[in-house]
């Protein structure tokens, strides 16, 4: 017999921890090569670890709620003796496959990303901080010296993102003490008035209350964090996509005898999205401080909401490289993957623009938070017929189009109102311009 090394396996760029939520054998149980051993959740997704072989589980090192880093062990198996020549060597058979055929342009995108997801201080000692944690110190220019004087309240001592958000939001309540006036202890008040409460939320009876879950938690603090670093601007527009209705309706038959797969309208967003992006790439941009990184590839991520509620946003990898049938089949997996929790984290990592369809709820129109650090979102309204004046050779006439909203929301430190707006007229014009010959 011997003893086998459960490590987490890697989870894609960027992610470096998983907290674990449940073990699905315990101490003394037999698994299979290829069982799913444990539950783990990211900042991305929850998943399974799969074990790469067989044996018994003689110790579980990693309890439920515990954080553990990729490549640390998490428990130990028992295994055979033929299988001791793999002992320690699990991540050689990790569960994201993607790990093993990174294309060049996954790898160029690589070298461009990592310096974002580093803080801009040098960490000297053991101080560990995970890569959200480092995108807020590095967004709110956070010194080490700071960073020292925060106590943290995850496992060691580690400085959680609730620690490090808490930490900006009181020290933006501190008013700076002025070095030449007596007028301090007024401006302190003034400033610090408006962070008190104004009341405590009283429960009556029959009130419940619910217990934020992990996913919601995560999605409120980076929808705070956004509105608090990016300046929102947002524009809109009405498209006539009468073009792209009759184009849909004679397709999606045969597209689903062809491939088995639904044909919506969200293959024609994205590809009218890819065109505007590539008409102005400083759309598909990072903020880094006072640097503005250009990406090369254009990942598109699309708002997906899941049926407990919450939201998710799967990527579309270099989404400018499909065909419109591409953009289908990729986005029908992603979305069907969403809804049944068979994301991959590496499937939620690295978009560049987002788009929200709130016209699948009936929305008309909405005005969508920034996911950082994009720099833009757009959102997709209702498709609704209307009463619309068209010209024609012979004057103008009243005719019932299909109509939609568009609003595009931008982060006002990069993008100005003319780029703002120049990118989503061009959007309208691809979509109101749509060629019915176009081939899928």
């Amino acid at each position: 017999m011997a003893e086998y090394k459960l490590l987490l396996p890697s989870m894609g760029e960027g992610v470096m921890e998983a907290t674990i939520i449940s073990w699905l054998f315990s101490e003394g149980d037999i698994v299979n090569e290829d069982d799913s051993v444990v539950e783990i959740a990211t900042d991305k997704v929850d998943s399974d670890v799969p074990t790469p072989v067989s044996g018994k589980i003689v110790k579980i090192l990693k309890q439920k709620d515990e954080v553990a880093k990729v490549g640390e062990p998490i428990a130990i198996l028992e295994t055979d003796a033929e299988n001791s020549d793999t002992e320690e060597t699990p991540l050689e058979k990790p569960y994201v496959q993607a790990e093993k055929t990174t294309t060049p342009d996954q790898e160029t995108k690589q070298t461009i990303e990592e310096p974002f997801n580093q803080p801009k201080v040098e960490l000297s000692g053991d101080l560990y901080l995970s890569p959200l944690v480092k995108s807020i110190v590095q967004e709110e220019n956070i010194s080490e010296i700071e960073l020292q004087s925060i106590k943290g309240s995850g496992l060691d001592g580690r400085i959680t993102k609730e620690d490090i958000l808490e930490f900006v939001a009181n020290r933006k309540t501190k008013p700076a003490v002025p070095s030449h006036t007596v007028e301090a202890p007024k401006a302190e008040t003034k400033t610090n008035a408006p962070t008190a409460p104004a009341a405590t939320i009283s429960v009556s009876d029959g009130d419940e209350i619910i217990q934020m879950d992990r996913v919601r938690k995560i999605i409120a603090d980076s929808m705070v964090r956004s509105k608090h670093t990016a300046p929102h601007v947002t524009s809109f527009i009405e498209s006539d996509v009468t073009n792209v209705v009759k184009w849909r309706n004679k397709h999606k038959n045969s597209f689903m005898q062809r491939e088995g797969e639904k044909l919506t309208f969200m293959p024609i967003f994205v590809r009218a999205v890819v065109k505007a992006i590539q008409d102005y790439p400083m759309i598909n941009v990072s903020v880094d401080g006072d640097k503005i990184i250009k990406k090369k590839n254009i990942n598109i991520g699309m708002a997906t909401a899941l049926p407990d509620g919450n939201l998710i946003v799967p990527v579309i990898k270099n989404a400018d490289q499909l065909s419109l049938s591409g953009l289908a089949k990729a986005i029908n997996d992603l979305a069907h993957r969403a809804r049944n929790k068979k994301l991959r984290p590496e499937d939620t990592q690295g978009a560049t623009y987002t788009i929200s369809n709130v016209g699948t709820f009936a929305n008309l129109m909405g005005t969508p938070i920034i996911p950082l650090p994009q720099v833009a979102i757009l959102a997709i309204g209702a498709i609704v017929k209307k009463p619309a004046v068209l010209e024609t050779p012979n004057g103008d006439v009243i005719a019932i189009r299909q109509k939609m909203f568009m609003s595009h929301s931008y982060d006002h430190r990069v993008v100005d109102g003319s780029l703002g707006g120049m990118f989503l007229k061009h959007v309208h014009d691809y979509l109101e311009n749509w060629d019915l010959d176009t081939e899928i």
